[in-house]
């Protein structure tokens, strides 16, 4: 081999094994700067809305605490205008002493509101121990009411269910009565009926002053 061969085959093989050395030499690794995650944010949870029920006020909305004034209580000086008209009644002319009479409860007809009870307990205390007539017990009226189907604190209202009420339990009069007119200044007006025909044998009217 020439001297020129040997060189050629020296360079050769030196470029063969320089080839080698960078293939097995590992690429380099590129460095990346990794960034941290954010730390997680608390989240607030939410209050669905709930409508307000039909018929009740807002939640929002505050209740008037303003104090409502009591209604009026009126009082009436019922005695001071029943006591002379009874005491009329029972000089009236075409009674017979010892019927039965039956003081049907006196029918409010004011234009306002008034304790027609209170009116009626007072009218017969007020025949009480009247000496001419018997009075038909609150027992007995209110059994004859319940047979007829009313309430016993029902006021027979008219003077044709007065009639009828009093024809059940057996009483010969009805004394029917009614306050009427202003609620302030009422006035009260009593009907001594006989039952038998329903005729009007005495009646008497008369102011209720407020106590």
């Amino acid at each position: 081999m020439t001297k020129t061969g040997r060189y050629a085959l020296i360079a050769a093989l030196a470029i063969f094994l320089t080839g080698c050395e960078l293939r097995n030499e590992p690429a380099p690794v590129e460095e990346v700067e990794i960034t941290p995650p954010p730390p997680p944010q608390q989240q607030v949870p939410v209050v669905p809305t709930v409508p307000p029920m039909p018929g009740q006020p807002d939640a929002i909305e505050h209740e008037d605490q303003t104090a409502q004034p009591a209604p009026r209580v009126r009082h009436y000086d019922w005695n001071g205008a029943m006591q002379p008209m009874v005491g009329k009644m029972l000089q009236a002319d075409g009674v017979t002493a010892g019927s039965v009479l039956l003081v049907d409860g006196v029918n409010n007809r004011t234009n306002g509101s008034l304790n027609a009870g209170e009116a009626t307990e007072t009218l017969r205390n007020a025949l009480a121990n009247n000496g001419k007539f018997t009075l038909v017990s609150s027992q007995q009226l209110s059994m004859a009411k319940q047979q007829l189907g009313l309430s016993p604190q029902d006021s027979l209202g008219t003077r044709s269910k007065a009639i009828g009420i009093a024809r059940n339990v057996g009483a010969n009069y009805v004394l029917y009565s009614s306050a009427s007119g202003n609620v302030n200044a009422p006035s009260l007006q009593m009907q001594l009926m006989l039952v038998q025909t329903g005729e009007i044998i005495w009646s008497g009217k008369g102011a209720v002053q407020q106590q």
